[in-house]
């Protein structure tokens, strides 16, 4: 994970996945879940034999998002095998300060 000053950034190198084997949602108390499954086939075939592997696999992470974390306005990329979650900040607002006059 990283951050900007405008927004928390997380990034997963996930090779070989499509957008649309992969599930991004935000839970009501703040918890980022990136979670997928991979399905490859490999096929082998010569005038003798035929061979097919298939292996599976599904993965789950969670993030605990920060408080100023604006949840409503999260965005996800995927470009060559990386996701990308950009999750906006909210403005700190500074305190205002207000110059009281001193009399006496």
């Amino acid at each position: 994970m990283g951050s900007t000053p405008e927004a928390h950034v997380f990034k997963a190198d996930i090779p070989g996945l499509k957008k649309e084997e992969l599930k991004v949602e935000i839970e009501d108390d703040r918890v980022l879940h990136i979670s997928g499954e991979r399905n490859v086939e490999k096929e082998d075939k010569n005038d003798r034999w035929h061979r097919v592997e298939r292996s599976s696999g599904k993965f789950l992470r969670k993030f605990k998002l920060p408080e100023n974390a604006k949840v409503d306005q999260v965005k996800a990329s995927l470009e060559n095998g990386v996701l990308t979650i950009t999750v906006p900040k909210e403005e700190v607002k500074k305190p205002d300060v207000k110059a009281i006059d001193i009399s006496g």
